[in-house]
């Protein structure tokens, strides 16, 4: 097994099971204790976990919160973000939804458009489910109840079929480094709707600016702009513009 691998596997089983001994792991991979806590050192530098006398213990940017849990924060600011993203939409636009909370706020703001929306969320299915101008497009994937949402190499091939004017992407963390999710398939399903999409916006709320998760799947410069809500730092949104990517909020006042 390759370091790479290894490694993966160590941050995989941290998250999981929150914390673990350098013993347990030498013992798993079949390596000696300096190589795990090489290992342990490269994740820790990578800011994934945090290393412990003997051990380790997941980095709170790994963590990863159930949809469940989602509903229930910012949501404000996520019923901010749902009608700033649905007045870039015209009728007869294409777009694609990818799933999560923030994203579902722009389905609820979709009412009365003649547009064709391609998902990865059952949730979005069903929101449109009555709308009767909205033609919806639903990809197939392993279901991740984490997020509510279908991903993996099924979903990645389905989408590939497509090409949308717009595509609004949720995520776990956005910093000068790029925009980024705990999960490694979700995040390559994300890349491939970025590279679908004439116009890939992010959606997300003022508590993502900051943080770093897991896996990154954009960098700035792909996106066409970030839509977020009106408690963002101004900070980062000067930071963030400075490198040539607009930021779309509601003005305070």
């Amino acid at each position: 097994m390759f370091a790479e691998e290894r490694r993966l596997k160590i941050a995989d089983m941290i998250k999981n099971i929150k914390s673990i001994t350098v013993s347990e792991l030498a013992r798993t991979f079949n390596v000696s204790e300096s190589t795990i806590r090489r290992d342990l050192q490269f994740l820790e530098d990578k800011g994934y976990i945090q290393r412990t006398h003997g051990g380790a213990i997941l980095q709170h940017s790994y963590y990863e919160p159930t949809y469940s849990e989602k509903e229930s924060k910012e949501a404000a600011s996520k019923h901010e973000i749902g009608k700033l993203a649905a007045e870039l939409i015209k009728d007869g636009d294409t777009v694609l939804l990818d799933s999560g909370t923030t994203t579902l706020s722009v389905a609820k703001n979709l009412k009365g458009k003649k547009i064709t929306v391609v998902t990865n969320s059952p949730v979005i299915a069903m929101e449109l489910f009555s709308e009767k101008e909205i033609e919806v497009i639903m990809v197939g994937g392993i279901f991740r109840k984490e997020t509510a949402a279908l991903v993996g190499p099924i979903a990645e091939k389905n989408l590939k079929e497509f090409n949308v004017d717009k595509a609004f992407i949720g995520a776990n963390g956005i910093d000068l480094n790029g925009v980024t999710t705990p999960n490694i398939i979700e995040a390559a399903t994300k890349k491939v709707m970025l590279k679908i999409s004439s116009q890939p916006y992010i959606v997300a709320d003022h508590s993502k600016f900051g943080i770093s998760a897991f896996v990154k799947f954009a960098s700035l410069s792909d996106i066409a702009a970030i839509i977020t809500d009106r408690n963002v730092d101004l900070k980062w949104v000067s930071s963030i513009e400075e490198a040539g990517t607009e930021i779309i909020y509601p003005q305070k006042g």
